[in-house]
């Protein structure tokens, strides 16, 4: 059987037990047109991936927790896209710059929602890029709330220089996390691209976890000391009712 195949057969097992509700190894190879032998190895693989598990008196097999977190991921990343539409347009306009949305995906920063203001003529497109969060005033925002364990790990690999300003020690990104914290805030200066500077505030669910990030990034000709504290109170308060319409009481 092909991997092609396999992947192709295991979508369908899903997506008979999300018809059924439950079924039995033949029930499954039966809707398969598969051996019975063939569908069990199947179903062994989607259960040790938590998308299935085993009803044990019965035998019977239904869809897993893993099926759930996977849904509830993307049930996030599309929330947060259709709240935060209105959000990042209006800050756009304000203060004239792009305004990106992103959230953590594994070791980096992904954009997935993208405004430009009049003066973003310069900007480049940043909506999908994966983004280091080590480098970016998004992935400082998302990676400064993690827990402890996930922050060490990013903090245990080697942080790739990107400029003369990336900062490549964990002990000093370990400090500016903590800050972070503290501010509510993150900024990046030319740390992604020499000539870039960017300010991140981070999006909270309901629960209060920080499940995105939403930043401005601006030509550093355009963010000099003196404009910088209105960009991040704009931010900030972007960030805020966002963070509002995903059910946070700020």
């Amino acid at each position: 059987m092909s991997a092609v195949q396999s992947v192709d057969r295991a979508v369908t097992v899903l997506e008979i037990l999300a018809r059924l509700g439950e079924a039995g190894v033949t029930e499954i190879a039966d809707e398969l047109g598969v051996h019975k032998s063939t569908a069990f190895r199947l179903l062994g693989v989607l259960e040790n991936r938590g998308l299935v598990a085993q009803e044990q008196e019965r035998g019977k097999y239904y869809l897993g927790a893993g099926v759930l977190r996977l849904a509830g991921a993307a049930a996030v990343r599309l929330d947060i896209s259709q709240e935060g539409a209105a959000v990042c347009r209006t800050l756009a306009d304000e203060l004239g710059e792009t305004v990106n949305i992103a959230v953590m995906e594994s070791d980096a920063a992904v954009n997935i929602m993208q405004a430009r203001g009049p003066a973003s003529v310069t900007a480049q497109n940043w909506l999908g890029r994966r983004t280091p969060l080590h480098a970016t005033s998004s992935g400082k925002a998302l990676l400064a709330y993690q827990p402890g364990p996930v922050q060490e790990a990013v903090l245990a690999r080697k942080l790739p220089r990107l400029t003369e300003r990336t900062v490549t020690s964990p002990v000093e990104l370990r400090g500016q996390l903590a800050e972070v914290v503290e501010r509510g805030f993150a900024v990046a200066v030319e740390e992604l691209e020499l000539g870039l500077r960017a300010v991140a505030a981070p999006v909270r669910a309901h629960d209060g976890s920080v499940i995105g990030a939403i930043s401005v990034s601006v030509p550093a000709y355009r963010l000099d000391e003196e404009r910088l504290p209105e960009v991040v109170k704009r931010t900030v308060a972007a960030g805020e009712e966002l963070s509002r319409r995903m059910g946070y009481a700020c």
